[in-house]
């Protein structure tokens, strides 16, 4: 095998570090060096393009084929085989609206208890803000009768400083 260099264009687009086998590259070669005019048209490049396809569109297209062939092959008659159908195709409607009735009952739940959490946060919440408003409150409150009572304390201590230098200054008279 011969890795191919730009003589295969389709295939250098797609993967370039592809690898061609030698028999194609070299009859590729080979007509590039040939005249146009001895090129007979009936000769054709094939290059084999890898696609990078998963093979779903394949299994869709053999399980169409095979559903086809079944009812072709099947030992009913046509009629029953109609009947069949017709009460499978039912039976899976029914059985769609059923699946279709619990996703809703699920949403409507799921919906339910969502509000419900969200009543049961918001009342929280306010719980919460008037039991922080009360705190504030208080703290304001005792911030004033500590600072009232400071301020008391201050004046007595005053009171008694100014009375202790009268004394100092009595006895220094003396």
């Amino acid at each position: 095998m011969r890795r191919c260099g730009s003589y295969v264009p389709k295939m250098t687009r797609s993967r370039p570090d592809a690898e061609v086998p030698a028999a194609i590259t070299d009859f590729t070669f080979a007509i590039q060096r040939m005249p146009r005019r001895d090129w007979d048209e009936a000769e054709q490049i094939i290059v084999i393009e890898e696609n990078g396809s998963s093979g779903l569109s394949a299994f869709m297209l053999g399980a169409a084929i095979g559903a086809g062939l079944a009812l072709i092959f099947a030992p009913q008659s046509g009629e029953q085989t109609r009947q069949s159908i017709g009460r499978s195709a039912r039976q899976a409607g029914k059985a769609t609206k059923r699946a279709g009735a619990k996703v809703t009952d699920s949403l409507a739940h799921a919906k339910a208890e969502i509000e419900s959490r969200i009543d049961s946060a918001k009342s929280t919440i306010d719980l919460k803000k008037v039991q922080v408003s009360r705190a504030v409150d208080a703290g304001r409150e005792a911030a004033k009768s500590a600072r009232e009572d400071l301020e008391r304390r201050m004046s007595e201590q005053r009171i008694a400083d100014a009375s202790r230098v009268r004394d100092i200054e009595r006895t220094d008279e003396m």
